[in-house]
Parts: C-alpha cells; structure tokens; sequence
C-alpha cells in the first residue's frame, strides 16, 4: 500500500506505476477544508531518514471527491482516504461524507501527525480519546475503519486495543516519530515548526517491534509501516505479524519502487514454497527461552 502523505492522491504516480496491482493507495490526509500547512522550511533529510513537518496541507474532502477520485476510479485503484479532524465532529462527518463518495474503499484515521498543535495527536495519544474518535466514526459509516497508531506512547499495543475495543476493524502503525534537526551555524531550527516526524530506514526496527506488540494484543490486522526499502523489509514487517505493509519515504527516493517490492516478495514465496502472503503473517519463529521471557 502506497502511506498517506507520500503518494500524494495517487493520480500523480498513474505514469509510474498501474495503481491497480497496489493493495491500496492511502490519500493524503483530508480534512474539510482546504490547508495550507506550514511554511517552508518543511522537510529536511537526516542520516537513514527525513524530517517533515508539512503541516497536512491538503484539497479538502469536496476537492478531493469532485477532482481526484473519478480519475482513481478509472484507473482501478482500490481507495483508502486518510481523514484528519480538528474536533470529534470533523472526524464523523468527514466519514459521513466519504460514505456517501463513490469509489472509497476504506477510511484510515490520522490520530497521530506528530506536526501539528490541534486536532489528531490529541486523540491518539489518549486511550480514552482513540476509543471516542473510533466509535464515533464507526456509528456512521459502513467503510472498513483504521486507526492509524501514534509511535510517541509508552505502549502502542494498549492503544491497539482501544482501538479494537471501539470496534476498529484494523490498526495501522507506525506514523512518523516527533523529532527535530539544528543548523549549527546559525543555532536555528532546520524546520519551521520547530519539531517535525522522523521517517525513514532509521525508524524501521523501532516500527517492527510495534507491530510485533499489536499483533500479540489484538484480534483485528495490523497494518505495518516504517523505513521499508525493499522487499526484505516488507518481510520483516509481514513475519512480525503485519497482514499488509505501506510504503512512504523510499516512494521519494524511487518511484519505481513498487514493482520491485512485489517482485521480491514473490521472489521469496516461491523460494520458500510459500503458496500465499497470508500463510506468512505472523510466523516469526521464537524459541522456548525466548517465549518464556516474553511471557515473564
């Protein structure tokens, strides 16, 4: 699946990639109105990753609706729309909305930017919050719901839960980590915000241990996601117990990516006899002493 934030609409990679062999093209995230994000500077490379504090400029849900989604329906993209709200109630009808829009497959929750001061952070890093915007969310729509989980809590699997409690049919995780980068010689912030989330390679282990910690806490799938390459990364993360990966960062460096993911994964399949992806989920192999000291 091509990450929300990464990929733009989706229609901007048509000439790069058949968007129907993707799992899914996830939007940018959308709220009702059109934003403008932060100034620049907004993104800054880093060893092994990139900084961003976009700030979540976006179309808009009616832009979005009127402008992109009859071109992603043409070319058989399957749509999951990431929406963002300022409140509660701009989560709901932004789901109310999305319901009612052709061609939309499935609704992710950004309740975890890390760059912004209102709105989705504020649920996410809150047990009682991610159930609230969950259930909320659910009671209006007959989409598939995804929260999409915060890294900057001391438990993700709780929120995992809370999420599951709420009736969320899958988690996705990890978002980017608050961090922040310094010019030395002027003693000034790199990005405007200040603060913006780390992305990249260099997140990767951090994510896959996440994504381990969820899919041991929670029935529903998991969605994996951070620093992914190449297809031996999408492994790790599928091994670990993601049923589906997203890819964001590597999307800049390579646009033609994609195609080589998928080789590499089946690559793998038929090496192992391997009949499909799903038989992999989860199958990383613990022995004894390490179960007993998980279990401890």
């Amino acid at each position: 699946m091509a990450a929300s934030g990464c990929f733009g609409y989706g229609v901007e990679y048509a000439d790069a990639i058949d968007l129907s062999t993707l799992g899914a093209v996830v939007s940018k995230g959308l709220f009702l109105a059109e934003r403008e994000g932060h100034p620049p500077e907004r993104i800054v490379e880093t060893p092994a990753g990139m900084l961003n504090a976009i700030g979540l400029q976006g179309i808009g849900v009616h832009r979005y609706i009127k402008e992109k989604l009859p071109e992603l329906r043409r070319l058989g993209a399957t749509n999951v729309v990431n929406i963002c709200g300022s409140t509660l109630d701009e989560y709901v009808e932004l789901a109310r909305i999305l319901s009612d829009a052709e061609g939309v497959d499935a609704l992710e929750l950004n309740i975890s930017c890390p760059n912004i001061k209102e709105g989705g952070i504020t649920f996410g890093c809150s047990l009682h919050g991610t159930f609230d915007v969950v259930s909320a969310v659910k009671k209006v729509t007959r989409l598939p719901v995804i929260p999409k989980l915060t890294p900057n809590v001391t438990d993700v699997a709780s929120f995992a839960r809370a999420a599951e409690d709420a009736g969320a049919d899958a988690v996705s995780l990890v978002n980017t980590f608050l961090a922040m980068a310094i010019d030395v010689d002027t003693r000034r912030p790199k990005l405007s915000n200040i603060v913006g989330g780390l992305s990249g390679p260099a997140i990767r282990p951090i994510a896959i241990r996440m994504v381990y910690e969820c899919r041991r806490a929670v029935k529903v799938p998991v969605i994996g996601m951070g620093g992914i390459a190449n297809a031996t990364d999408a492994l790790e993360f599928i091994i670990a117990g993601a049923a589906a990966v997203q890819v964001g960062t590597a999307n800049f460096v390579d646009p033609f990516i994609w195609s080589k993911l998928l080789d590499g994964i089946r690559e793998y399949l038929d090496r192992h006899a391997i009949a499909r992806i799903g038989d992999l989920v989860g199958t990383i192999d613990l022995t004894s002493r390490e179960k007993q000291w998980i279990s401890s």
